[in-house]
């Protein structure tokens, strides 16, 4: 029992001195206990955040007076429960789940770092040396009296910087190499191979520190994964979340047999989102997808308001124009149809694919029509497929824009906003049938497709799926962050610690 009281002072210490400020470097693990109902909420409450932090930042530009006013908009209305201990603990959650992969871990590290800027500059100057200092970053503070000589140069060479400015801030000296980013836009002054960096602009070294040490501690976690992977409850939760979408549950259909099949083709070239549109087409084309395209467009269409009867319907006629038959369809086919709706196997309902889902698993081969077009398709061959759809030549490079920068569903999104002709859409594109649920009440100001809309806001926050017998099920006491699982002090440290 002194053990136990020993332990919990220590981390009650560990707590107050880990937030006692805003910002941090997630330097060190979290030792407390949560639930695993936290440990889920937790995630799914950060990966919003994070999306919203991509798509501000490709919206309006990160440097623009918008960004950070529609940026300070979003966190407020997110950030009401983001307290400073959530924060922490679920920033180390999503390094379990974006670990995984190269293109995971590029993605993670880049919305991390852009909150981690914003939230920077957001801080008073006192704050910032405070922060400094705190995380030992001894940057060679220039005395007054080389300010004073260099005053001139420093004013001409830095964006922003004034006299009055030079006198009452800080000015770093750094080795030239440390801050390339400033070097090579020229807003530094450079002397004897040291960069001059004022108080405004050191967010960008600190940046630096930031990403190699987050990039260091992902390597780290995902040698150490299959220690985490092996408890059967957390696998399928981290796995899910890297694939997570956020949004709405489009399994629940209370739009069901809205869409008529003779509406389907008219539907494609207006409302369908370009994945949808180039499988329907490649189907209309060969009478034929494989697997992985009937999967993928076979749920979108349920989820648009399609029949179990009509679903059959619909695939048997246009595989009858091809090489099977009506009997071949019914042997080979029409099973795999009705499992969608979950009237075979294990009787599971399936949800219509997230454009989450759709980027990151089963890439197509040769011969598929399935995956996203933005992330899976030739640039080049990118570029003739939106020409052939009338999409204008300036609209054509701010999508491939999007694209070389890896920010597809933001492509999506443009491509959405070129084809209604809106400047804005409105909405954060995370699904496929929210493509065409927007579409739909756009163009019919919100009739009919309404319903859809508004189905159920209580599944507004996560469609993260895993089995509920998983929650009761007894774990060794020695794992991952839970009132029932927990993890020891050494087996954080082998998991997270960045050095």
């Amino acid at each position: 029992m002194q053990f136990l009281g020993r332990r919990k002072k220590l981390i009650g210490n560990f707590q107050n001195d880990l937030y006692d400020q805003c910002l941090q470097f997630y330097g060190q693990p979290p030792l407390e206990n949560i639930s695993l109902t936290e440990f889920e909420t937790f995630a799914v409450e950060r990966l919003k955040l994070l999306k919203t932090v991509e798509n501000v930042g490709v919206s309006c530009g990160k440097s623009s007076e918008q960004y950070t006013k529609k940026l300070d908009a979003e966190i407020s209305r997110i950030s009401e429960y983001e307290k400073r201990r959530k924060d922490h603990i679920s920033h180390f959650i999503l390094r379990l789940a974006y670990c995984q992969t190269e293109d995971l871990r590029r993605w993670f590290i880049q919305q991390e770092m852009d909150l981690f800027r914003y939230r920077f500059n957001c801080l008073h100057s006192k704050h910032k040396t405070d922060f400094l200092h705190k995380n030992n970053l001894k940057y060679e503070t220039v005395s007054a009296e080389e300010k004073k000589n260099l005053k001139d140069k420093l004013i001409a060479s830095s964006y922003g910087l004034s006299g009055t400015k030079v006198e009452e801030h800080d000015v770093y000296k750094v080795p030239f190499q440390d801050a390339l980013d400033l070097v090579r836009t020229r807003k530094v002054y450079l002397l004897a191979g040291n960069a001059y960096i004022p108080h405004h602009e050191i967010v960008t070294i600190v940046l630096n520190d930031f990403r190699t040490r987050l990039s260091k501690a992902l390597a780290m976690t995902a040698r150490s994964l299959p220690a985490v992977q092996s408890d059967e409850r957390l696998q399928p939760l981290l796995s899910h979340l890297s694939h997570a979408y956020v949004g709405q549950d489009y399994s629940i259909q209370k739009n069901i047999g809205k869409i008529s099949l003779e509406q389907i083709d008219a539907l494609s070239g207006k409302s369908f989102p370009l994945c949808m549109r180039h499988l329907h087409k490649a189907l209309r084309e060969n009478h034929h997808l494989r697997h992985g395209g009937r999967m993928q467009y076979g749920l979108f269409l349920k989820g648009i308001g399609l029949t179990l009867e009509q679903a059959l319907q619909f695939w048997r006629s246009e595989f009858v124009k091809g090489k099977v038959d009506a009997d071949k369809f019914d042997k080979a086919y029409a099973y795999s149809v009705r499992h969608m709706f979950g009237k075979e196997g294990k009787r599971t309902d399936y949800t219509p694919y997230s454009c989450m889902k759709v980027i990151l698993s089963n890439p197509p081969s040769q011969g598929d029509y399935h995956g996203c077009p933005f992330r899976h398709s030739d640039p080049e061959l990118l570029k003739q497929k939106l020409q052939n759809y009338k999409v204008s030549p300036s609209g054509i490079n701010q999508i491939l824009e999007l694209v070389k920068g890896m920010h597809y569903q933001l492509a999506c999104q443009k491509y959405f906003e070129l084809t209604h002709n809106v400047e804005d859409a409105g909405f954060s594109l995370n699904h496929p049938n929210q493509y065409f649920t927007e579409s739909q009440k756009l163009l019919n100001g919100g009739r009919d497709i309404k319903k859809e809309v508004d189905i159920s806001s209580k599944n507004e926050n996560s469609v993260i799926n895993y089995s509920p017998s998983c929650r009761s099920k007894p774990v060794r006491p020695s794992f991952i962050f839970g009132t029932q699982i927990t993890i020891s002090l050494d087996e954080i440290q082998e998991l997270s610690d960045p050095a």
